[in-house]
């Protein structure tokens, strides 16, 4: 062989190695002392970043085609977050693509497995009774030779409950709140003496947000509790005015929960981490044998971070078919959790005594906020996306595109199993910027614009902080959220935008098109599918199919959830083309040059069909979790509203016409009997309309019923159609005081269709439409509804006519029911008559 030929082999096997090197490989089994091929893989996917960019740092030639880092099955146990430098940059011809290997699924987690688990042998004091013989117990996972603190545990890949003092889906209500002294009344909590529960949570539910509290102190009052908090959540909870803790006879006080005590440690899946011993106990599942379960904890909050400058940003690094999971969030348990909105947690915040900013001049509060971690965290980066990659059991954010961050996409991934918001993407407020300020940052590149968010599954979101949504964008530029399936979040599904302002800022152009969102507002309202803030010039939301919204028990207002909403600021919106089964929406204190046409459920099947997923990512939806069967889905019922004048003062009518036109309801919805007036409706925003009647009628009682506690409708008869058009009579009447007796008097009628059948066959046999029974307190509000032209007092009678039972129906609720104030000796029902 002469010289010139062997140099040429030479080169040619060096250029093979070469390209084996920028086809880096990782195993769980791997060492990082390997080479890093196929044959012998690396350990970690920091070592193979490391290797990608010394190639690069080299500008060796076999990378000029882009590198490959291939992650093997297997669940990579991560110490700490992986970094995604500037230097580990690509090109447009020549990226850096993470991605799994061929046909496998590659975890990396932030969790720490728990072993050792044994069946407790006798019992810890606080464990209740009904628990012993069922606990299992190990020793508390360590990190870094410390002992692990942790809010999540997941066995067998199903997250398992912080123990707490009421299974779900029940929560108790707060009796008050001083917000003066900082503390709280609450029914005495069962689980015997909590003086000394150490890490003692409140998680409080109020308006559009929850908040987690560390209890300080408990004292025990006969059979009420007050309680005391640390700081700072203490001050902050209890002086900003948004959200607040809420106190109503209508609609019932604010609900919570205690949790982190071992005195709650009583249902199966329910765990409790004793960070004075050092143990951890579980009651296991059905089925759940701890000696073979694989039980993880969360250690670390971040698993990947990707941060460059604007300077040097990262570009062109993508991720392809990696799972992300188990990470954790600790600051609740270190500094408690006040969220002011979308999961964003209140650094300081207060009413104003006297109101007013530059920007707003009625403001009358005002707040900072900090932003929760993420499981994967972008700043400063260009070209770079998320693909067929699974976001699942997070404790806080999912995926985290934050400040600039430009020409990025995230699409077909999964999204499940996530304590707060799914995807969050831009600014909202800094730290150091009060949270209604525009923002309008010198330099652009600090912005997030053109973030494509396509094609992803969305579900099970928001699971721990509920007022978190399952996409958040703040301050964004361009931002395209379009064909994703979100469904089963507790808050809105959708949030874009930030500030309350109408003052033209840095967002623009920002498009909300083709998705679907079903299955939302699972347990706060103040909610909508979409929901929008401030001026965004340019923007549209556009042919989305919105469905089914939870019946949340604990709502602050029963009726304030929305399929559409644009809040305070929102201007410059074209919202047209979205599929809704009705046309609740609500446009509050919205600015200049909103465009609304053709919403609602007149929107043709050619655009509804193609909402959601696009055919191609279809196989996601295998994913998706099913309805929560606790929870019914909202049927939009009328409301009624009743204003009560003081004898002998009768409303102006005319004024209160102009107020039903103004909150667009029909005259033909009010009803008069005495003092007695009625307003009855579908009803777009109950909460607006009793506001304004109360501005209006300043000395007349105003209440609102929402418990809609019995409906009959046609479903229930074998013959006779629904007709078009209806007249409606209403009645109202009180029940007895004996709370005894109300109780049977709901009991009753929770049981009417199965044990008095006759009942309903009385109802169909008249032609009766619907029945509606109301109640607010003891009074109640009766709706019979029959055809247009047709009279009560003829179809009445028919509902006995062979059926003696509903006489004796009739004969027995008569115990149960007297007159209102102002009727006469012995009379019960009134009839309301229509106000002409």
């Amino acid at each position: 062989m002469n010289r010139t030929l062997a140099t040429l082999l030479l080169l040619l096997l060096g250029t093979v190695t070469v390209a084996q090197q920028a086809q880096c490989w990782v195993a769980v089994d791997g060492s990082d002392a390997n080479a890093g091929t196929k044959e012998k893989p690396l350990a970690s996917l920091q070592m193979a970043l490391r290797k990608v960019r010394e190639l690069r740092r080299l500008a060796d030639p076999s990378i000029a085609g882009g590198a490959h880092i291939y992650l093997r099955n297997g669940l990579y146990l991560l110490n700490e977050p992986v970094f995604i430098r500037p230097e580990d940059s690509g090109t447009l011809a020549n990226p850096t693509i993470i991605e799994s290997a061929p046909d496998e699924r590659p975890v990396l987690s932030g969790g720490v497995p728990v072993a050792g688990w044994q069946k407790l042998k006798g019992t810890v004091p606080g464990l209740p009774n009904e628990a012993i013989g069922n606990v299992w117990v190990a020793d508390a996972p360590m990190a870094g030779g410390r002992l692990l603190t942790f809010r999540q545990l997941w066995v067998n890949g199903q997250k398992a409950t912080r123990a707490k003092d009421t299974p779900y889906p029940l929560m108790n209500r707060i009796l008050s709140w001083n917000r003066a002294e900082q503390t709280c009344w609450i029914p005495a909590p069962k689980a015997g003496d909590l003086s000394k529960a150490a890490g003692l949570e409140m998680l409080i539910h109020q308006w559009w947000a929850i908040a987690n509290l560390r209890v300080k102190h408990i004292d025990i009052r006969g059979d009420s509790a007050k309680l005391s908090f640390h700081q700072p959540e203490s001050r902050i909870q209890s002086e900003h005015p948004w959200p607040a803790p809420w106190l109503s006879k209508e609609t019932g006080n604010s609900a919570f929960y205690l949790a982190n005590a071992i005195q709650f440690l009583n249902e199966p899946g329910e765990w409790f981490l004793d960070t004075k011993a050092q143990k951890l106990y579980y009651i296991p599942r059905p089925g759940e044998n701890l000696a073979t379960s694989t039980v993880i904890a969360p250690s670390l909050e971040t698993l990947v971070q990707i941060t460059g400058t604007p300077d040097h940003p990262v570009s062109n690094v993508q991720f392809r078919g990696i799972a992300f999971q188990h990470t954790g969030w600790v600051r609740p348990s270190q500094q408690g959790h006040v969220p002011h909105q979308v999961g964003l947690y209140m650094l300081d915040a207060y009413k104003l005594k006297t109101p007013g900013t530059p920007d707003k001049k009625t403001l009358e509060n005002q707040a900072w906020v900090g932003r929760p971690a993420a499981a994967v965290e972008v700043s400063f980066a260009n070209h770079t996306g998320f693909s067929n990659c699974r976001f699942t059991h997070l404790a806080s954010t999912g995926l985290d595109y934050h400040r600039g961050v430009q020409d990025n996409q995230i699409q077909g991934n999964v999204f499940s199993d996530i304590g707060g918001t799914g995807i969050q993407a831009g600014v909202f407020s800094d730290e150091a910027t009060e949270i209604h300020l525009p923002y309008n940052p010198t330099d652009e590149r600090d912005v997030c614009s053109n973030l494509t968010i396509r094609n992803n599954l969305i579900t099970n979101v928001t699971n721990e902080d509920w007022g978190c949504v399952g996409i958040g964008a703040g301050y964004v530029r361009g931002i395209a959220i379009e064909h994703n399936d979100i469904s089963n979040v507790s808050y809105s599904g959708i949030s874009m935008g930030w500030g309350w302002t109408p003052t033209v800022n840095v967002m623009r152009n920002n498009r909300v098109v083709a998705n679907r969102i079903h299955h939302f507002a699972k347990h706060l309202y103040d909610a909508a599918a979409i929901y929008t803030l401030s001026a965004q010039p340019g923007s549209i939301i556009a042919g989305n199919v919105i469905d089914s919204v939870y019946n949340a028990p604990y709502a602050h207002l029963p009726a304030h959830w929305f399929y559409l909403y644009t809040d305070e600021g929102s201007s410059f919106f074209t919202v047209r083309d979205n599929w809704t089964p009705s046309e609740k929406y609500l446009q509050n204190a919205n600015g200049p040059n909103n465009v609304w046409a053709n919403n609602g459920p007149q929107v043709a099947d050619s655009l509804k069909a193609k909402a959601g997923l696009e055919p191609s990512y279809g196989h996601l939806l295998g994913d998706k979790t099913a309805p929560d069967p606790a929870w019914r889905i909202n049927k939009e019922n009328p409301v009624i509203v009743e204003l009560v004048a003081k004898p002998g003062h009768p409303l102006d009518l005319q004024q209160m016409k102009a107020v039903l036109a103004k909150s667009k309801v029909s005259e033909a919805s009010l009803y008069q009997w005495d003092n007695h007036y009625v307003i009855f409706d579908k009803v777009q925003d109950v909460f607006v309309l009793s506001e304004r009647l109360k501005t209006a009628f300043p000395t007349a009682q105003v209440k609102t019923y929402y418990d809609l506690f019995f409906e009959f409708n046609r479903s229930r008869c074998s013959t006779g159609p629904v007709t078009g058009e209806w007249n409606h009579t209403i009645l109202t009447a009180n029940l007895v005081a004996d709370p005894a007796r109300q109780h049977e008097y709901l009991a009753h009628h929770a049981t009417q269709f199965e044990k008095w059948p006759e009942l309903s066959n009385g109802f169909c046999n008249a032609d009766f439409q619907q029945l509606l029974l109301y109640r607010n307190g003891r009074q109640l509000m009766l709706v019979i509804s029959i055809p247009k032209g047709e009279s009560l007092d003829k179809l009445n009678p028919k509902t006995t006519e062979n059926n003696p039972r509903v006489d004796e129906w009739n004969a027995l609720m008569k115990k149960y029911q007297e007159g209102i104030p102002g009727t006469k000796p012995g009379e019960t029902w009134v009839n309301l008559k229509p106000v002409n």
